[in-house]
């Protein structure tokens, strides 16, 4: 009988995990854009819509020709499908979903501020990181969305000073 309960204990936080794991994932799974792969993936990594709000995605898609110093625009269809999308897997609950950061910038969100808290600023200048918004400098899986503490790496040039960011 205690194993019997042990193993459905063990089978439910599997079963747990693996819910909430595909919940922070669900985006891809859904389909993202052909539109918002080739448009927005060319220039940096495919941030996850709920790192912003609906409101911060809908300003940003509403002023492509000054894109951080960019002109991306697109054409109207093309931004119309990508903006539906990003507002559709926009943060929904908590700050996210209400917070509207400097430039609706992500890397000024709290939540960004706050979990990059130990990262010392000559990392983010390193030529091996470039910008906070190189996610994928640090989050080796950040291509596919996963941006897990566990599956960090260290970039070139951090210093064993630097590393309390990579140990906490």
């Amino acid at each position: 009988m205690k194993q019997t309960l042990r193993r459905l204990s063990c089978l439910s936080l599997l079963l747990l995990s693996a819910s909430s794991y595909a919940g922070d994932h669900q985006y891809l799974r859904m389909g993202m854009p052909e539109a918002y792969a080739q448009e927005c993936v060319g220039c940096h990594v495919a941030y996850p819509p709920k790192m912003l709000s609906a409101k911060s995605w809908q300003r940003m898609m509403s002023n492509l020709g000054q894109h951080y110093g960019t002109d991306a625009r697109l054409a109207p269809e093309k931004a119309r499908q990508i903006e539906a999308w990003l507002v559709d897997y926009a943060a929904r609950k908590g700050r996210r979903a209400y917070e509207m950061p400097p430039e609706d910038r992500i890397t000024q969100t709290r939540w960004f501020v706050k979990e990059h808290r130990h990262v010392a600023p000559p990392v983010w200048r390193l030529e091996s990181v470039k910008s906070a918004a190189n996610c994928q400098a640090c989050h080796s899986l950040a291509e596919q969305g996963r941006y897990d503490d566990d599956e960090l790496v260290v970039p070139k040039g951090v210093t064993p000073a630097q590393m309390r960011a990579f140990l906490d």
